[in-house]
């Protein structure tokens, strides 16, 4: 670190001065964005209580709750609004970190309501109040679901500008260019999680000889990465693993980032682990991760099994009128039966007939070659599916696009040989063709929906696919399963990805 660095870093008094200037565009945008998702959760909550309270209890205030310590409802109603609204911001779920991508921000509204209503629940029991279960049971799922719904609706508006190449957060990588060009990649290969890599910062050992990465130009030396990252005005400097970034290297950085709202982000080598298989604890100082191994049996997947049960029972009593108009087309419009039914490999190897609606002509398997043959491939890989494959009919490219020819899998749901969300079940020859990490998606039973169909079905290569189920096998969360369901219907409707 140079004599300047250090100084700095001990002058606090220079580095608010340094934070005055840095009046980024990037904390433009995501206070602005903050501020207009804080007024819908205001809303949502107002609407949630005010309903719960308008349907339980007469509108003259004059209602009271039960038991030795005895408000009216009108008081209660109001300091619910304001412990929701204070939790959530308190629980940083407005977090410019979080919104965009993936399921963080979703899961951890969810999880701040949960423990708001339990902590309800503890401060009732503590001062014997008999608050309504009627009113509690209208205004936590009402809310949440308002809640979940307003915020989807932000993200889509965000997603459209970071698709524009608006609102992204410019970000500062140092590491070796090897590390640095993983890094570069991985930020931009989701562009709607918002990160835009604006330079990188080599060890000082590599020398002038590299000028840029992946095009990313190079701007210098890691131990320069403090001033560039105030002179590019960046929002977060992501530090990748070098010999010369040490643990103390590390630290000095953060202290010339202290007070200037840059975020300091440091990556680890051991990728898709979860949350849930993490534990930190720190030895002496220095901060440990342990990871827990997956569990593929236990009380959680009997809860899953109970889950995916009840909900394809749900599902197929409420779209089966829907199904038996799907029957009547497939029946009516092309010779041959309403439903296929394929080998697949499930869970621990088994195989299983996997029922689908008929969406090619009788036959099609034994012209397989000649379609491959049209295409230049020799064989079927992993996720393979011909692009424009002729003996597809008429009504069955409307079913594949919206994946209406996968809904008879809710039947195989039903018997126990699949999952509502899990890895797609593949045919023998697919399956022979795994390596060890893909005999993983072995280890639970598979999905009629998936992490991958949700992130882009038939659009992403088979290695990032086979990434994202292997991903979800080890990590898997009830709640992240509704998450995928939901982004599902969602897919289905646009038609994305699909063949």
């Amino acid at each position: 670190m140079t004599s300047t660095t250090h100084a700095r870093a001990l002058a606090p008094t220079h580095a608010r001065r340094a934070t005055e200037s840095l009046d980024t565009s990037t904390s433009t945008w995501a206070t602005a964005h903050a501020q207009r998702v804080a007024i819908t959760d205001a809303l949502a909550i107002a609407i949630a209580v005010g309903l719960a309270y308008a349907v339980r209890f007469p509108l003259d205030g004059q209602a009271y709750v039960s038991g030795e310590f005895s408000p009216s409802y009108l008081a209660v109603s109001v300091i619910l609004f304001l412990a929701w609204f204070t939790v959530l911001t308190m629980g940083r779920t407005r977090d410019r970190r979080l919104m965009g991508a993936g399921p963080a921000e979703y899961s951890r509204l969810f999880e701040v309501t949960w423990h708001l209503f339990a902590g309800v629940a503890v401060v009732a029991f503590l001062f014997r109040m008999e608050i309504g279960r009627g009113y509690l049971g209208i205004a936590a799922p009402l809310g949440l679901a308002l809640l979940l719904t307003s915020r989807a609706a932000w993200r889509r508006l965000l997603q459209r500008h970071r698709d524009a190449g608006l609102d992204q957060c410019p970000v500062l990588v140092i590491g070796p260019w090897h590390k640095a060009a993983t890094l570069i990649e991985d930020f931009h290969r989701n562009p709607r999680a918002g990160y835009r890599v604006v330079g990188v910062c080599l060890p000082d050992t590599v020398g002038p000889m590299v000028k840029d990465i992946d095009g990313v130009p190079v701007l210098g030396t890691h131990t320069e990465a403090a001033e560039i990252a105030k002179r590019h005005r960046v929002a977060a400097v992501a530090v990748t693993g070098s010999d010369a970034m040490t643990g103390d290297a590390v630290r000095r950085l953060g202290w010339d980032l202290e007070g200037t709202g840059i975020d300091l982000a440091l990556t680890l080598a051991l990728t898709d682990v979860a949350g849930p298989r993490v534990l930190m604890q720190p030895v002496n100082g220095l901060p440990l991760m342990y990871v827990d191994a997956p569990q593929f049996r236990g009380s959680k997947y009997v809860v899953k099994s109970l889950f995916d049960w009840v909900g394809a029972a749900a599902i197929t009593a409420l779209i089966s009128p829907v199904l038996l108009v799907l029957a009547l087309l497939v029946k009516t419009t092309s010779r041959g039966p309403v439903f296929y039914a394929q080998e697949r490999i499930g869970k621990d190897g088994r195989t299983f007939r996997m029922l689908k609606f008929r969406s090619m002509q009788v036959g099609a398997h034994d012209r397989l070659a000649e379609v491959l043959a049209a295409e230049g491939v020799d064989s079927v890989g992993a996720f393979y599916k011909p692009k424009n494959d002729p003996r597809v009919t008429r009504i069955g490219r409307v079913l594949r696009r919206y994946s209406l020819d996968e809904l008879p899998q809710l039947l195989n749901v039903l018997r126990g040989d699949m999952s509502l969300v899990g890895p797609r079940p593949q045919i023998a020859a697919e399956v022979a063709t795994y390596d060890r990490a893909a005999h993983r998606r072995l280890l639970v039973k598979p999905g009629l929906t998936g992490l991958w169909q949700v992130s882009g079905r038939s659009n992403l290569d088979p290695r990032a696919a086979m990434r994202l189920d292997v991903s979800y096998v080890e990590n898997w969360t009830l709640f992240g399963d509704v998450l995928i369901l939901v982004r599902t219907a969602r897919a289905m409707v646009a038609g994305d990805g699909a063949r």
